[in-house]
């Protein structure tokens, strides 16, 4: 049995337990007198949760408090609806959530929803009667970013100034750009008539007013009873670990849609992250990723179609409403407003285009280094055709661009794994296989069954010579498993992070329908939850801690929060019994390598600066009160305009390496019609201008130095 064959059969069982635990409970949608959809739906995800969860909580009065908590906060995460009176009135039901939940008993949302509905319907009157006046950006005031250091509006005094602040900082953010763009205008011709501050204030002012009037009516009145009750459910689901999550009918068509391959837009993949929306992958080959100015963890602050004035302010709205602005035809331009992670904010035009996720497979690259040749392979994802699995997984194309590679005289490798979030579990095991001669992978742990040894039974090898990984802090889930293997072996040096993301939990997306005999309920969505958790061949887990490299060096992430350990409620780390393997019989001297790998990192000018610019970046972001006079505002932006010129030496590196295209690839070239050449061409140029790829070729030669000289004492011996 293969191991497709293996996860597949151990999710069959679990469901199949699920489904006999359903039927000796009777568990129908007649189970209520008065058929509910809501009070079904609970009904189902509670007994799943329980049942088939890979680390089913107490739903006792410490989950009924954390899960009132997180709700309110998912909600209201502004605090800009709720007063501190609805929230002591909330507070009657803190401690027995639970056990309405065992009940199937809902109050607690309906009381809930219905006086949230009644708080939107007074913010839509506060919010156009505060943007029917002028602001006065003359005074001496802040506005505290963090949502968290604030509290309940204790009346509606508090209430209307707290929506004026965050007006006022939302306009602010266009009267900024109107200015410039005054100014631009005036610069291209001299007779320009610059507006006025009156009428520029204005301006802003009804841009503002545009973006509200458009969320409210376009998003927040057309969601429907079932779309809040999702945002309750998932606050219920997500208290499980932050994996596991419900996706309602609407949703998860929109899985399938992104699961089958084809996405028109900017290829980006967002996340709500409180009131933003924020980047979190970069589609390889995809419009922002070329576009080379977009970077994971910025945040979308708004967004202008190609024929519109003013743009859509998009902070506050789902992420779904907030996507339909984004997404678009292919050859239609949009405008982004991005805050950088330093707080900057600057405007990106990105032309969508159709997003293939062929885009996302292993490429390959030579480089000649002191006479010896390296090889380079990126892979963006452990992808895989389950439907074709022997013609379509990342590990058959990595052995491929591998085989191509040695042809043309490869002495040793860098398998690229920054930026990897992951992907198939039984394509990982295989293509570790591709660098050892058979052995334990990963160890996997599931629900309620002993823990599995994943092996690479295949004996033969595909590469035996000098080899580096490299991995970042967004290296998460099956990255983690190769790095770690890798490591375990000591089949590779690991470079990068000083650890990668940490997610060491597996989940599986199951049909809700699929449980319920005679559902006359309608469709009830899909459940996304966490089934089983690997280990590392040596025993531990990955998770929350992942995978220390060998080798440190610094990233823009070296002093931010990003991974397993930023998210709510992680499972914890835990170890088991190590597996029976034998590290790697070789000739290279691993620990003399990663030595000098690291004294010569230590001296290095380029990532000295590239700490200096991660120091510099967490400092403003722990600066979270904006000013609202106008002139502080501008003197602020302008400050870290010029600080942050001492950091753009770090986009001028440049080695001294050529990249080039395989002889298979050049070929291609010739009859292309996809624009191959050009995506080649800007990838090399980026590996010519990346210190850490330079320094993993560097370890390759130390690596190479070392096998031709042990092996050459061998063969004397």
């Amino acid at each position: 049995m293969n191991m497709r064959d293996m996860m597949k059969k151990n999710f069959k069982i679990l469901m199949l337990v699920l489904l006999l635990a359903f039927a000796s409970c009777s568990f129908t949608s007649k189970t209520f007198d008065d058929p509910d959809k809501d009070k079904l739906l609970v009904q189902v995800i509670t007994y799943v949760l329980q049942q088939g969860h890979f680390n089913p909580i107490a739903m006792d009065d410490a989950f009924s408090e954390e899960l009132f908590s997180d709700y309110i906060g998912s909600i209201d995460p502004v605090k800009r609806y709720f007063y501190e009176s609805d929230y002591k009135d909330f507070t009657a039901f803190k401690t027995n959530i639970d056990d309405q939940l065992k009940a199937y008993d809902i109050t607690f949302f309906n009381v809930t929803h219905t006086r949230l509905l009644e708080r939107i319907d007074e913010a839509k009157k506060i919010y156009k009667e505060i943007l029917s006046k002028p602001f006065d950006y003359t005074i001496d005031e802040a506005f505290e970013t963090d949502y968290d250091k604030s509290i309940f509006a204790k009346n509606k005094k508090e209430m209307k100034e707290r929506w004026r602040k965050q007006l006022k900082f939302s306009t602010l953010s266009n009267y900024d750009d109107i200015k410039a763009e005054e100014e631009f205008a005036k610069e291209k011709d001299d007779s320009y008539v610059i507006k006025i501050d009156a009428d520029i204030e204005k301006e802003a002012r009804e841009a503002t007013l545009k973006s509200l009037n458009i969320y409210f009516n376009d998003n927040v009145d057309d969601l429907k009873r079932e779309d809040w009750f999702a945002l309750y459910v998932n606050a219920i689901v997500e208290e499980f670990d932050p994996h596991t999550y419900y996706l309602a009918p609407k949703n998860k068509e929109n899985f399938d849609e992104r699961m089958s391959g084809k996405l028109e837009g900017i290829g980006a993949r967002l996340q709500k992250r409180m009131d933003y929306i924020k980047i979190v992958e970069l589609i390889s080959g995809g419009p922002a990723w070329r576009g080379q100015e977009l970077e994971v963890e910025d945040i979308i602050l708004k967004v202008k179609q190609e024929n519109e004035k003013h743009p859509v302010d998009i902070v506050g709205m789902r992420i779904n409403d907030a996507i339909k602005y984004i997404k678009g035809p292919k050859g239609t331009k949009v405008t982004l407003t991005i805050k950088k992670v330093d707080g900057t904010i600057k405007d990106v035009v990105i032309t969508r285009d159709v997003i293939s996720l062929g885009e996302t497979y292993a490429k390959a690259s030579l480089v000649e280094k002191n006479k010896k040749k390296f090889g380079v392979i990126n892979l963006p994802a452990f992808y895989v055709d389950f439907d074709d699995y022997k013609n379509l997984n990342a590990a058959i194309d990595v052995k491929k661009e591998i085989e191509r590679l040695k042809v043309e005289g490869m002495e040793g490798l860098v398998l690229d794994l920054r930026n990897n979030g992951g992907g198939s579990l039984p394509t990982v095991v295989e293509m570790a296989g591709l660098f050892i001669k058979g052995g334990p992978v990963v160890q996997v742990r599931s629900t309620g069954t002993p823990k599995e040894v994943l092996r690479d039974k295949d004996k033969s090898i595909t590469w035996d010579g000098p080899l580096v990984i490299l991995v970042n802090e967004l290296s998460a889930s099956a990255s983690e498993i190769m790095a770690a293997a890798m490591q375990d072996y000591k089949r590779a040096i690991v470079i990068g992070s000083k650890q990668t993301y940490g997610k060491g939990t597996v989940q599986n997306v199951y049909n809700l329908n699929n449980l319920v005999r005679n559902n006359t309920s309608g469709d009830l969505g899909a459940l996304a939850f966490t089934t089983q958790k690997y280990y590392r061949i040596n025993g531990g887990s990955v998770q929350l801690e992942g995978v220390k490299s060998d080798v440190k060096v610094p990233g823009r992430f070296s002093f931010i929060d990003v991974g397993e350990k930023e998210k709510e409620n992680p499972l914890p780390w835990d170890e088991i019994d190590a597996a029976d393997y034998q590290t790697w019989g070789n000739y290279f001297d691993y620990d003399k390598t990663i030595s000098m790998s690291a004294d010569r990192m230590s001296k290095n000018e380029q990532l000295k600066l590239i700490e200096a610019n991660a120091k510099w970046v967490k400092s403003k972001i722990d600066i979270t009160e904006v000013s609202l006079n106008y002139e502080k505002y501008k003197a602020n932006l302008d400050l870290n305009e010029e600080e942050a010129k001492q950091f753009d030496k770090i986009s001028d590196y440049k080695t001294n390496l050529s990249f080039e295209s395989l002889a298979y690839e050049k070929e291609l070239f010739e009859s292309d019609t996809t624009d191959l050449k050009e995506k080649r061409d800007r990838w090399h140029e980026s590996l010519s201008k990346d210190v850490y790829i330079e320094e993993a070729l560097n370890v390759l030669e130390d690596l190479k130095i070392s096998y031709d000289v042990k092996k050459v004492a061998k063969i004397k011996d």
